[in-house]
C-alpha cells in the first residue's frame, strides 16, 4: 500500500529489492532509489502503479544487473545506462523517445523488453552490437522506416519480435548471423508495413521454430526452399498478397504444427504431399484461391484440430477418410463448391467445437447422427466462450486461435493454442431439405444454430427450451411450419432470433417476451404477432422472396459464423516473465525459466 518507505535508504549493503505485483504499491519513485544501496544487484519494480519519470539514479547504479519495471505508468524518455545491465525490462509502461544504444551493456545485456511503450524512430543498428543479447522485445510501439541492412545481429540472440510497429521496406535479408549451434529460434515481424518478397536467406535460418510474418504487405511466392527449415513449428504468412502454391518443398519442415497461409492470393490444388506433415495441429488456408478436391491422403495428418478451408474454390464431396482426424475441434469448408449428402459421421468428432459447412452446395437431408459425441455441443456453460450483442451477431470469417510459443530454458520452443470461438453448427445457405432432425435441437452446450437459407421443412422439433446455452439461432428462408414454439422464450441466454420467410402460422404474444428480436418473424404470412392487447399484426410477404433469398447471401442476418478470439503475441523472461502479453496481438510468445 502507499509508496515506497524512506526507512530502506538504511539498507546500505541490501543486494536485492522485489516489491513486485502490489498494484496499490505507487506513486513517484523517488529519487534515491538507484543509490540507497552500494551493493543493489536486482531490482523489480514491476506490476505495480507507479508513475512519473524513471529517476536518473536508475541509469547510474553501478552493481545494478537486473532491473524489472514492467506494468506500470512510467513515462517520459529512455536514457543511456551506465552500468553493465543483463536484464532490462520496461515492458507496458508509457516510456516515449527513441531508442539508445546501450554502449555501457554491449558486453552484458541478455534480455531487454521494451514492449508496450510510445517509442519512435527506427531501430538504431548499434543495438545489433549488443553481443550478449538473447532475447529483444521491441513489439507495440511506434517504430517506423526500414530496417537498416547493418542491422544484422549476433548468433546469440534467440527471440526477436519487431511486430506491431510501423517497419516498411522489404524484410531484412539477413537479420541473424547463420549457425550450426541454436542460433535464433522465434522471429516475429507481423503487424508492420513490410513490403517486396519473402527473402530466400530466411530459409538460411537452420534453428528457426516459429516464424510470424503475417499482416504486412508481402508479395511474391512462399520460398521455395522453406523446408530447409526442418525444426519450424509455427509458420503464419497469413494476410498478405502472396503468390503462387505451397511450395512441396515445406513438407521438409516435418515437426510443423501450424500451416497458416489464410488471406493471400494462393492458388493451386492441395498437395497430397501435405500428409508427410503428420504433427501439424492447424491448417488454414481460408481465403484464397485453391481448387479442387481435399486429398484423401490428408487423412495421413491424423493430429489436425484446427482445419479451416474456407473461401476457396474447393469442390467435391466429403470423404470418410476425415474421421481420421479424430482429434478435429474446428472444421471450416465454408463458401467453396462442395456439394453431395452430408455423411452421419459428421457430428461425431468427441471434441468438436465448431463445424461452419454453409455457402456450399450440399444436398439431401442433416443426418440425424451421433449428436452425443462432442462434449462441447452437449455440455452446458461453456466457459470462455464470445459475447454476442442483443440484436446483432459477428460476421468473423478469418479463422483465429490464440498460439503460445514457450521459450524454454535449454534454447527450445513448446507450442500450445487457445481455441475461443462459441460452441455452434452452421449450415446455412447450401440445398438441404427434409426436417431439422431431433437430436440437434436438444443440443444442451449449443450457444450458435445457424441453418437459414435452405430448404427446411416440417415443423421445429421439440426440446428447444432444453438449449439452455443458445444465443443465436437462425432458421430463416426455409419452409418450415408450424407453430413458434412457445419454450423459445425460456432461453434466457438468447440474444439473436431469426424464423423470418417461412410458413409458421398461429398466434405468437407479446408476454413470450418476442419483442426483445424485432423482425425475427417477417415473412410467415399465417403468423399473427401480437402488437399490444390481444392485437396482432400479419407479417409480410415480400414481393419476391427469392430475390430476398439472394440478396440475403451475402449479408444474412446471421452470416456464415461466429467466431470470436483474442489474439496476442507475449514474450516472458527467462527470468522473470519478460515478453508479457501485448495489447492487440495473433499469437503470445512466452518465455519460461
Amino acid at each position: 500500500m502507499g509508496s515506497i518507505p524512506g526507512t530502506l535508504r538504511g539498507l546500505k549493503d541490501l543486494r536485492e529489492l522485489v516489491l513486485n505485483g502490489n498494484r496499490h504499491l505507487g506513486g513517484i519513485l523517488p529519487m534515491w532509489i538507484g543509490n540507497f544501496s552500494r551493493s543493489l544487484e536486482k531490482l523489480d519494480l514491476g506490476s505495480n502503479s507507479f508513475q512519473g519519470e524513471i529517476p536518473e539514479s536508475l541509469f547510474y547504479s553501478g552493481l545494478l544487473e537486473y532491473l524489472d519495471l514492467s506494468n506500470n505508468n512510467l513515462s517520459g524518455g529512455l536514457d543511456e545506462f551506465h552500468q553493465p545491465l543483463v536484464v532490462l525490462n520496461l515492458d507496458s509502461n508509457q516510456i516515449s523517445g527513441t531508442l539508445p544504444c546501450f554502449d555501457a551493456c554491449v558486453q552484458s545485456l541478455s534480455i531487454l523488453n521494451l514492449a508496450n511503450n510510445s517509442i519512435v524512430g527506427g531501430v538504431p543498428s548499434c543495438i545489433s552490437s549488443l553481443q550478449a543479447l538473447r532475447q529483444l522485445n521491441l513489439s507495440n510501439n511506434g517504430l517506423k522506416y526500414q530496417i537498416s541492412p547493418t542491422l544484422v545481429f549476433t548468433e546469440k540472440l534467440l527471440a526477436l519480435d519487431l511486430s506491431f510497429n510501423e517497419l516498411s521496406g522489404p524484410l531484412p535479408g539477413k537479420i541473424a548471423e547463420p549457425t550450426d549451434k541454436p542460433g535464433l529460434l522465434i522471429l516475429d515481424l507481423s503487424h508492420n508495413h513490410f513490403s517486396g518478397e519473402i527473402p530466400p536467406n530466411i530459409t538460411e535460418l537452420k534453428h528457426l521454430q516459429a516464424l510470424f510474418l503475417s499482416h504486412n504487405s508481402l508479395s511474391g511466392e512462399i520460398p521455395a526452399r522453406i523446408g530447409n527449415l526442418s525444426d519450424l513449428q509455427v509458420i503464419d504468412l497469413s494476410h498478405n498478397s502472396l503468390t503462387g502454391s505451397i511450395p512441396l518443398n515445406i513438407v521438409g519442415c516435418f515437426q510443423l504444427l501450424a500451416l497458416i497461409l489464410n488471406n493471400n492470393n494462393l492458388s493451386g490444388e492441395i498437395q497430397p504431399e501435405l500428409d508427410a506433415l503428420d504433427s501439424l495441429r492447424i491448417l488454414d488456408i481460408s481465403s484464397n484461391k485453391f481448387s479442387g478436391e481435399i486429398p484423401l491422403t490428408l487423412a495421413g495428418c491424423k493430429s489436425l484440430e484446427v482445419v479451416d478451408l474456407s473461401s476457396n474454390n474447393l469442390s467435391g464431396s466429403l470423404n470418410d477418410a476425415m474421421t481420421k482426424w479424430s482429434n478435429l475441434r474446428l472444421l471450416s469448408l465454408a463458401k467453396n463448391k462442395f456439394d453431395g449428402s452430408l455423411p452421419g459421421w459428421l457430428f461425431t468428432f468427441p471434441a468438436m467445437k465448431m463445424i461452419d459447412l454453409s455457402g456450399n452446395n450440399f444436398s439431401g437431408y442433416i443426418p440425424d447422427g451421433n449428436f452425443n459425441a462432442s462434449l462441447d455441443f452437449n455440455n452446458a456453460v461453456v466457459a470462455n466462450s464470445s459475447t454476442i450483442a442483443e440484436g446483432s451477431s459477428a460476421a468473423i470469417h478469418d479463422m483465429e486461435v490464440k498460439i503460445s510459443i514457450t521459450l524454454m530454458e535449454r534454447d527450445g520452443v513448446s507450442f500450445s493454442y487457445d481455441l475461443v470461438s462459441v460452441v455452434g453448427i452452421d449450415l446455412s445457405s447450401n440445398v438441404l431439405h427434409g426436417e431439422i432432425p431431433m437430436g440437434l435441437i436438444s443440443l444442451r452446450g449449443l450457444e450458435y444454430l445457424n441453418l437459414s437459407k435452405n430448404f427446411l421443412d416440417g415443423q421445429i422439433p421439440g426440446g428447444l427450451g432444453n438449449m439452455s446455452d443458445l444465443r443465436a439461432l437462425d432458421l430463416s428462408h426455409n419452409s418450415l411450419s408450424g407453430p413458434v414454439p412457445a419454450n423459445i422464450s425460456s432461453l434466457h441466454e438468447l440474444a439473436v432470433l431469426n424464423l423470418s420467410y417461412n410458413f409458421f402460422s398461429g398466434f405468437v404474444s407479446n408476454k413470450q417476451g418476442y419483442w426483445r428480436f424485432p423482425g425475427a418473424f417477417a415473412g410467415n404470412p399465417d403468423l399473427c404477432v401480437e402488437v399490444s392487447d390481444g392485437k396482432c399484426q400479419q407479417s409480410a410477404i415480400p414481393t419476391q422472396p427469392r430475390e430476398k433469398f439472394g440478396d440475403d447471401l451475402d449479408d444474412g442476418t446471421i452470416s456464415v459464423w461466429i467466431f470470436c478470439v483474442s489474439a496476442a503475441v507475449t514474450f516472458y523472461s527467462t527470468l522473470v516473465g519478460l515478453f508479457c502479453c501485448s495489447r492487440s496481438r495473433n499469437y503470445i510468445l512466452r518465455t519460461k525459466i
